[in-house]
């Protein structure tokens, strides 16, 4: 049988301090919510159902999520390190069995909290997290309103969006224009007041057009060293139905739109941000990259966890528990300003935000080097 009895008895111990640990602390940030909201939620009659299914049964995943490599780390460290005060280490070791198998149960528990985070952060999470930011616009944020000016965007390979305003509680853009531009050339403009979504055909439904197009005549100018001719015209129009590579969607806040989507519409996303020419493309490969490299983590620390607690030392556990937390900061500082650093573009996405855990693979090396063997 592949688990013995020395795996089923660590490996119990790991999950069930773990979920013990993470359960605790997802208590307290409960209380601690809804504290800070118990006055939105009654001078706003929210439904307690409402409460309980669209707010607090998706708030739980996403912090239990958040928090797992750091409780992970914590929880391989509190009862190792138990364990070791208990000699059981030194008794597992005298009895032949190495130190790399010992590693095996950890290894396969971090392995099944790691899988279960991957899957959360790229498919489940998304899910999740439509149902809360709908229950924290409609209740809390008062329907969250877009109070951008002057947008620029690039909605094609050779077509840009201009927008002096957008209300995104009606889906209606204001003094609109539109360019097309080849080869350094303006084709193309319209202009129009306004602009309004129509969710039947998903089209825009422009109002008061001014279009100017400038077309190019079969024959060319021989005068002017073989030059085409180019032939301006003009029109206007009440209203005009358009189709354009643009909907609500791109107006609402950046942060809830790659929240809401899982891997492979976050893939699309970014390639379709890619030809518009985006400017915040680092900020969603940095959040699809960090989907992956969090997870990971959990192997890391949980490799220097046992690394660090399974020696017995003078004082108890207080010092290999304080260690363990010293060590959870600097990952989490390091995370943070990597992140940071990606997302304002000096360092590449995937180099940005898998640095903090190439950093700690050294560490977790070092570690495991001298650990008891």
């Amino acid at each position: 049988m592949f688990l013995k009895k020395l795996d089923k008895y660590i490996l119990k111990k790991f999950l069930g301090t773990f979920f013990f640990s993470i359960t605790l602390i997802l208590l307290i940030f409960i209380v601690f919510d809804i504290k800070d909201k118990i006055q939105n939620f009654t001078t706003n009659h929210i439904p307690l159902k409402e409460i309980i299914y669209n707010y607090y049964l998706m708030f739980i995943p996403y912090y239990g999520n958040l928090f797992s490599p750091l409780f992970t780390f914590i929880a391989v460290i509190f009862f190792t390190s138990k364990m070791a005060q208990q000699t059981e280490f030194i008794a597992i070791l005298s009895s032949g069995t190495s130190f790399k198998r010992i590693l095996r149960p950890y290894v396969l528990g971090a392995f099944i909290l790691a899988f279960s985070s991957l899957i959360l952060n790229h498919f489940i999470l998304p899910k999740a997290f439509k149902i809360k930011i709908a229950f924290e616009d409609k209740w809390i944020n008062k329907n969250y309103k877009n109070n951008d000016h002057n947008i620029h965007l690039k909605i094609g390979p050779n077509q840009l969006l201009y927008l002096e305003s957008y209300d995104n509680t009606i889906n209606t853009g204001y003094k609109i224009s539109i360019e097309h531009v080849d080869k350094y050339k303006q084709t193309y403009y319209l202009k129009a007041d306004y602009m309004v979504w129509d969710s039947l055909s998903k089209n825009w439904i422009l109002t008061n057009v001014y279009e100017r197009k400038i077309v190019v005549q079969d024959r060319l100018d021989t005068i002017k060293n073989q030059k085409p001719i180019y032939k301006l015209s003009n029109s206007f129009s009440a209203n005009k139905k358009l189709k354009i590579e643009f909907s609500p969607e791109d107006m609402k806040r950046y942060e809830s739109k790659v929240e809401t989507m899982n891997y492979f519409e976050l893939n699309a996303y970014i390639d379709r941000e890619k030809l518009k020419g985006s400017n915040l493309i680092q900020f969603y490969e940095v959040e699809k990259h960090r989907r992956s490299s969090f997870p990971f983590a959990t192997f890391i620390l949980t490799i220097i966890g046992v690394s660090v607690s399974s020696r017995k030392v003078r004082g108890g556990v207080g010092l290999q528990i304080a260690l363990g937390l010293f060590l959870s900061c600097i990952y989490i500082m390091l995370m943070y300003i990597f992140n940071t650093i990606a997302t304002t573009g000096f360092a590449s996405p995937l180099l940005g935000v898998w640095t903090p855990n190439l950093i700690f693979i050294f560490v977790g090396l070092y570690f495991y080097l001298k650990a008891q063997k």
